[in-house]
């Protein structure tokens, strides 16, 4: 009996440990290489990639300019859009080395666009005579030489497949089929003469698939497709590679369907929650997926490690596009920065991959994010800093455990940084560093799993606390906040036309005198509304005040209501700990005031 209790004590500790040290609890066994490799890479490649983006000089007929739709745009026969193989260069084409380019940018898997919208198969296929091996000379097999590569270099081989959309099957659909339609019989056939002998051999030919990446970004409700022929190629990956990962974009929500392993937001989306699910999204460094000639809107190296780092910090995924010419070649400005993102991850790697996200929210600083890891009982946050503090100081709020340890992670010798902690704020004195150029590293190290404190706001790095109504504790009231409006002239406000308290909580760390001002929109002509602020035993009271009118934009007839910023008068904080600040709104009859935020310093 006391074997059997021991056995069943071990068994609750390693459970206990498994989930503080892997808090994404709605990940299968499947999705665990996923969810640990935090980026990858999207291949956009194809005939599409002869054109560059224009067509008998004329560029592609859509303001998105994404290449790869240049047949439909532009409406070209599927004989003229083969002429484009002319373009290519087969004897220079070489698949390893994007595998070997993924592997020095740090990332995990690749995915191939293996066929995309314009049905045409970039492996050798019996089922349809419209693939790369007829049309290449000498000819070629591009998929396979590729994931004999990915093989080769310990590579994860994801497939992009279209299976919604494809304009060269007589029935397969096309957009322009919204104008005279087509039949359940007829798609149907499609579905079975071309879509399913051609996945079958995809995953029968070309050994393991890691995940298969489907493109129908609207739920199947709203198309042509039927959930039983969804459910036929999930369950047909599911027969012949049980680990194979399918994406939501195969048509089927995760609310639908427990079995779909991932979640992919929109093109350039980025995550902006904690999700307890995998998710991915998928991104450009430039603007188009497939090669344009004429793209010039590039992401800087910072701005694509900004939003690794925002995914990995809300337990999510980021796979970056390149769009290879028809050579082969890697447009230079991509090539860059995927290496210089790999030579930053090579240093700074151990925040990223396996790291998941804190239980901070993720706008609770305003330095950068933050990613955890668990291991065992110790914890360590990685704090991002985004912008070096011009003081050398850096705050982590809300953390209520003194850390064992501080460095930077780029500092192989650990050298411990100065800091001071108090009850939940920890000051890292940074005076004797330097910044990354691009994003530092801090790693900040305990020996158990922190306790947290969500509700409080974040001293930001100008030394104030900024009230916010998204970052209230309470309100007595639904807060519905007005986004920013008129290219965001008109902030993000919160409409109050009754009365309405809101109440927030800060902690302040020695006995101090500080100001508090408001800032708010109020356009009536003879105001008789107020608002009261309560901190500990003072109050201040504030009668509303007409803040005007003011032109957002000159010369464009662009007046709009103005959000003035009022001084109320200082508030002493006599003791060291937690203060509820308390705002209390109180319009006249048909007064409405556009409260936007409180700002103590």
């Amino acid at each position: 009996m006391k074997n059997k209790r021991r056995a069943l004590l071990i068994f609750l500790i390693l459970l206990v440990t498994f989930q503080l040290g892997y808090s994404q609890s709605q990940t299968n066994k499947r999705a665990k290489w996923f969810t640990e490799s935090r980026l990858g890479m999207f291949i956009h490649w194809g005939i599409y990639s002869g054109a560059e983006g224009f067509w008998k000089g004329e560029k592609i007929r859509h303001n998105n300019d994404y290449a790869e739709w240049i047949m439909y745009r532009n409406n070209i026969e599927k004989n003229e859009y083969l002429e484009l193989i002319k373009h290519f260069d087969w004897n220079k084409i070489d698949p390893e080395k994007w595998v070997v380019l993924a592997k020095n940018s740090g990332m995990k898997y690749i995915t191939f666009t293996a066929k995309h919208h314009d049905g045409f198969a970039l492996w050798k296929s019996d089922v349809s005579d419209y693939n790369v091996w007829n049309y290449s000379y000498p000819q070629r097999d591009i998929l396979g030489e590729l994931a004999q590569a990915c093989k080769k270099h310990d590579m994860k081989l994801g497939l992009y497949y279209s299976h919604w959309i494809d304009w060269e099957h007589e029935f397969g659909w096309k957009h322009n089929m919204e104008i005279d339609g087509i039949s359940a019989e007829k798609y149907d056939i499609y579905w079975q003469e071309k879509l399913i002998p051609q996945i079958k051999e995809l995953l029968t030919n070309y050994g393991e698939i890691d995940l298969f990446w489907f493109d129908m970004w609207i739920h199947h409700s709203e198309t042509v497709v039927t959930k039983r022929q969804l459910m036929q190629v999930k369950n047909l990956i599911r027969e012949l590679q049980p680990n194979c990962l399918i994406n939501s974009r195969l048509g089927l929500s995760l609310e639908e369907d427990s079995d779909i392993d991932f979640k992919t937001l929109g093109d350039n989306q980025l995550g902006n929650k904690k999700e307890d699910f995998p998710w991915q999204s998928p991104a450009t460094v430039a603007h188009s997926w497939g090669f344009h000639a004429d793209d010039s809107k590039w992401k800087s190296t910072t701005t694509l490690l900004k939003s690794l780092i925002n995914n990995v910090s809300l337990n999510g995924n980021f796979m970056l596009n390149i769009g290879p010419r028809a050579n082969g070649d890697v447009p230079y400005e991509i090539e860059q920065r995927l290496l210089e993102m790999g030579k930053w991850l090579h240093t700074n790697g151990e925040s990223i991959y396996g790291a998941q996200a804190f239980d901070l929210d993720k706008n609770s600083h305003d330095w950068g994010r933050i990613t955890s890891k668990q291991s065992g009982e110790k914890t360590t946050l990685y704090l991002h800093i985004h912008n070096w503090p011009i003081d050398e100081q850096i705050i982590l709020s809300g953390v209520a455990n003194k850390p064992e340890k501080i460095y930077l992670l780029s500092d192989n010798k650990k050298k411990d940084i100065g800091f001071e902690f108090k009850d939940v704020i920890t000051k890292i004195d940074l005076s004797n560093y330097k910044p990354d150029n691009y994003i530092s590293v801090i790693a900040v190290e305990y020996n158990s799993f922190p306790k947290v404190i969500t509700d409080i706001v974040s001293i930001n790095s100008q030394g104030g606390y900024a009230l916010s109504p998204d970052k209230c504790s309470f309100s007595n009231k639904k807060i519905d906040v007005e986004k920013k409006s008129r290219y965001g002239t008109v902030p993000e406000h919160l409409a109050v036309s009754e009365s309405q308290t809101l109440k927030w909580k800060i902690f302040v760390e020695e006995p101090c005198t500080k100001s508090v001002d408001i800032s708010y929109s109020f356009q009536g002509k003879n105001p008789k509304g107020s608002l009261k602020i309560k901190i500990g035993e003072n109050i201040i009271s504030h009668n509303f005040e007409n803040s005007g009118k003011t032109v957002g934009e000159p010369n464009s007839n662009w007046v709009i209501d103005s959000f003035k910023s009022f001084r109320l008068g200082k508030i002493d904080f006599p003791n060291k700990g937690f203060y509820e600040i308390e705002l209390e709104i109180n319009p006249h009859k048909k007064e409405k005031l556009d409260f936007q935020w409180i700002w103590i310093k």
